[in-house]
């Protein structure tokens, strides 16, 4: 009989990367990790619409650099930039 194996575990580092990039030591591990679960729940419930495929956060240097992968960057944007501006202001 094989093994069950989870396909993401298995394909990272081959031909798909981690979803989030940085790293932490001690009790920060725990509130980053909590930050980036909450930033991916509230993205997905305000951009629902734009067919959001794959979040993914870096962060470099105190601050946090968040690429969103979708089907529909229009609905992202907006007219003129302005939701995405209102993305960055909260």
């Amino acid at each position: 009989m094989g093994q069950k194996v989870n396909p993401i575990g298995l394909r990272l580092g081959i031909n798909r990367t981690w979803d989030s990039r940085w790293y932490a030591e001690g009790g920060e591990y725990s509130k980053m990790l909590h930050e980036d679960i909450h930033i991916r729940k509230v993205l997905r419930e305000r951009l629902a619409q734009a067919g959001v495929a794959k979040i993914v956060i870096e962060r470099p240097a105190k601050r946090a650099r968040v690429t969103i992968h979708t089907a529909r960057p229009g609905v992202v944007i907006g007219k003129k930039g302005a939701d995405i501006e209102k993305l960055r202001g909260d």
